[in-house]
């Protein structure tokens, strides 16, 4: 299996650390506001790529966090709390918002058919393993303690651009138009580990005692101490938006690595951006469409899915609700397709082959998807148990489908039988009236030499 590694900027073949084994580390939510669909993008083709790893024989732990502190309105450590920001938004405490939200997320998940990872920490947990870490780095001179937070500094880490490509110099200068907040903050790119209670932060509700004074975690650090504990370090596979190279998983590899002296993980992947409206989706603008609100306009929200799997995880993908609408139809089409099917008990080998070859290839979802009308446009007497083979990698609910549909079919099993007779005996008249009543339940009639085929209407 070959992937795209972000780390070395080449596809690679897949070696994990264990035999048959992969540790897996994806960027889960900050649970302040409803997931959008650029964001369910992401966890689509991290959900995807678990399913190709297990799909391939690998037996997957997959570790998904929950952020419920520590997360600024900016990356570069400035602006209000997230949590904080959606308490003071809704009216609600912290504590509210974090379990409204992390419950939509799940559900939202749920409702795409995503895989839930087998554990699921949150940061407000993990604050003994995060001051751990920090002590380490703070013994091997990594960090440097102001009034108002520990940073660490980047300038004592030579490869702190090697995962963004961006030499250090630039990034200094371009974070942020290098304006630097806290004034005892050494430099743009330095980052904070722990914010102390004082100064903007004096009222901050979520706090803890530490050696610095009571305060909270950086952002970035929550992920390096999770991962480390649940996974190790170094661990397989490291999984997150485009959005998070730049800045956080290049600071999670720096305090990670500063701290430990070895790789957070060997290959780390990055989903390309959804657009809306040929823009990037914000929370913080307002700019975002939610799974809610398509559910909301009568789509299935598998269409959300089918449509992701149209284009490479790699390459930027435009929402709009005609893609949507057109990914529906497709999905529609699919499901009634599957209905007139009958089940056998073996795959077809040469099909199976060129699926996991698409997958095996960087995760070519696209070329995965034409495969599904190949198949069945081959007419080939294996069609249905192929296609539930593939499921297992895509997701799209047809076992679930093509069950319930029979159950519809064997309910006018009278009238299909009425109307075979009819055909037979050359009684069009009657036959055609069957159809019709037939069609307004809901059916198809197909007839051809081998007998009548019926299927469901979607």
């Amino acid at each position: 299996m070959q992937i795209y590694n972000s780390l070395s900027k080449k596809i690679e073949e897949i070696r994990p650390i264990k035999k048959n084994q992969i540790g897996l580390y994806t960027c889960g939510p900050t649970v302040y506001n409803f997931a959008h669909v650029g964001n369910l993008r992401t966890y689509i083709f991290e959900d995807v790529l678990k399913r190709v790893l297990i799909f391939n024989g690998y037996k997957v732990k997959h570790v998904m966090n929950i952020t419920d502190v520590g997360h600024l309105t900016s990356d570069q450590d400035e602006g209000e709390d997230k949590l904080e920001k959606g308490a003071i938004r809704e009216q609600k405490s912290i504590q509210e918002i974090i379990k409204f939200y992390t419950s939509a997320f799940l559900n939202d998940l749920k409702k795409l058919n995503i895989k839930k990872a087998d554990k699921i920490p949150y940061a407000s947990k993990h604050t003994k393993e995060i001051i751990t870490m920090i002590k380490i780095l703070e013994a091997k001179g990594f960090t440097y303690d102001t009034p108002e937070a520990i940073y660490f500094d980047v300038s004592k880490f030579p490869n702190y651009y090697k995962l963004s490509g961006q030499k250090l110099e630039e990034k200094m200068t371009g974070a942020r138009t290098g304006v630097v907040k806290d004034s005892y903050k050494k430099h743009p790119a330095d980052f904070a580990l722990w914010f102390k209670i004082v100064g903007k932060f004096k009222n901050h509700i979520l706090h803890w005692p530490s050696r610095w004074g009571e305060g909270f975690p950086g952002w970035h650090i929550e992920c390096s101490a999770m991962s480390r504990k649940y996974l190790g370090q170094p661990f397989d596979i490291h999984v997150g938006g485009i959005d998070h190279l730049p800045v956080h998983h290049t600071n999670e590899i720096a305090q990670s690595e500063a701290a430990f002296g070895v790789p957070l993980a060997n290959y780390w992947m990055h989903g390309e951006f959804l657009l809306l409206n040929d823009s990037k989706m914000a929370k913080s603008e307002g700019g975002f469409l939610t799974l809610a609100e398509i559910i909301k306009n009568k789509f299935n929200s598998l269409a959300l899915r089918y449509l992701t799997l149209t284009s490479h995880y790699r390459s930027k993908l435009n929402f709009t609700f005609e893609s949507l609408h057109s990914a529906q139809n497709a999905l529609n089409n699919l499901y009634t397709e599957i209905s007139g099917l009958k089940l056998t008990k073996t795959p077809d080998r040469q099909f199976l082959d060129k699926f996991l070859n698409s997958l095996n290839n960087d995760l070519n979802t696209p070329q995965a998807v034409a495969l599904i009308w190949d198949l069945i446009r081959s007419k080939n007497l294996n069609t249905l148990a192929t296609l539930f083979r593939f499921d297992e990698v895509l997701g799209l609910d047809l076992k679930n489908i093509w069950t319930k549909s029979q159950k519809e079919i064997k309910k006018i099993k009278l009238l299909i039988a009425k109307y075979s007779k009819a055909r037979k005996n050359k009684d069009y008249k009657t036959s055609d009236a069957l159809r019709k009543n037939i069609s307004n339940k809901g059916f198809i009639i197909e007839d051809s030499v081998t007998g009548t085929i019926i299927k469901k209407k979607f």
